[in-house]
């Protein structure tokens, strides 16, 4: 069985008409009157048989500047008493179905959840001809998403109080987006951030300076590695989960559903991401977070650079950080012995007391049993 999930609410900025439907993932228009225009034919979430729907999600577009829609999902809360909004901020080349489980995760620890697609992947308005090509002109843009999402999903919609939960280049952006997020979000955990690369030959400095240089020739949207839509990798020796069955359940859905999946990023995306971690890590910054944020980092992480992650909390106020020692970059997609590490941290934290100091640095584990 791999069945579309059909959900009729659209949402607009703006009155008028606007790009609705994906079927797959292609758009028409549609008569848009109202805020809560109700759409029969919008087909937004895709199923298989290892990842089926959680029961009771919704989901809709929402347009966003230049006629473009980021589609998004809320799953409300399972259990009583209700403990606020987590806002879940996925990585590059990734879509909301990757994170049914942990959206159901949260429903049963009593917080509804918030998530999208960032533009240019998953279900949202790709921006190149070419969709298979991960590109983005800043992360500013991506920025402008999350603030567009807060102000006309998560505030009129879903309960306060608001956290974020974010992974990778979706945690990236959180941090860039401290300024926006102070009034409006109680705490953020965010896992593996996109702060640097990790076992490349060579610096980031460096290859920074040669995406930039691709930039101003003009050959931003070539790819900077991976190529188009990136193959079926083998389980063996992957950087992304020690957990074969997770790893399956995320290589069908863009294998059944390939619209939702990007190929390598572009020497623009790739710029955007380094420039964003450099301009984060300077001393301006380093004294400016006021909302309290949790770092999880992966001790076998051959993704990102777990040294600059360190590095950043040591010297950032209100920034703590605690290590799953073994885990790989994806650990919302981990074998259960480190995701319970990670769910132990995050109800520690959320909703936590007001001492981020109280954290465990690093979380070592007793038993492999992987």
């Amino acid at each position: 069985m791999h069945r579309l999930f059909f959900e009729p609410e659209v949402r607009s900025r703006t009155s008028g008409y606007f790009l609705s439907s994906i079927a797959p993932l292609c758009w028409q228009r549609i008569s848009q009157p109202n805020r809560k225009a109700r759409n029969r034919m919008s087909e937004l979430l895709f199923e298989t048989d290892a990842n089926p729907v959680p029961h009771g999600i919704r989901a809709g577009l929402l347009e966003a500047h230049g006629g473009r829609t980021l589609r998004y999902a809320i799953l409300k809360a399972e259990t009583r008493p209700m403990r606020g909004t987590v806002v879940l901020l996925q990585g590059r080349n990734e879509f909301i179905e990757k994170y049914f489980e942990t959206m159901a995760d949260l429903s049963a620890r009593g917080f509804t959840v918030l998530t999208f697609d960032w533009r240019g992947q998953g279900g949202s308005t790709r921006l190149l001809k070419d969709r298979q090509r991960g590109y983005v002109r800043s992360f500013d843009d991506y920025s402008d998403d999350l603030d567009l999402i807060l102000s006309q999903i998560a505030l009129p919609d879903c309960p306060p109080p608001f956290y974020v939960l974010g992974h990778s280049a979706g945690a990236l952006v959180a941090l860039a987006s401290m300024g926006r997020l102070t009034s409006r979000v109680s705490r953020m955990v965010l896992c593996a951030p996109f702060m640097g690369l990790d076992g490349q030959k060579l610096s980031d400095d460096n290859v920074r300076r040669i995406a930039s240089a691709f930039r101003w020739l003009g050959l931003g949207r070539v790819y900077a590695s991976g190529g188009r839509r990136l193959a079926s990798r083998p389980f063996a020796g992957n950087p992304l989960t020690s957990d074969p069955e997770r790893f399956m359940r995320n290589m069908e859905i863009p294998r059944l559903h390939p619209d939702l999946a990007l190929g390598g990023p572009t020497a623009r995306w790739l710029w955007s991401a380094l420039e964003t971690s450099r301009r984060i890590n300077q001393p301006d910054f380093y004294e400016g977070p006021t909302v309290p944020v949790l770092i999880v980092a992966a001790g076998a992480d051959r993704v990102v650079s777990t040294p600059v992650i360190e590095r950043f909390v040591a010297r950032t106020r209100n920034v703590s950080l605690t290590t799953i020692a073994g885990a790989r970059h994806e650990m919302l997609q981990e074998a259960d012995f480190y995701r319970e590490q990670l769910w132990a941290a995050f109800d520690a934290f959320i909703p936590g007391s007001s001492e981020v100091e109280t954290m465990p640095e690093t979380i070592e584990p007793v038993a492999s049993g992987i």
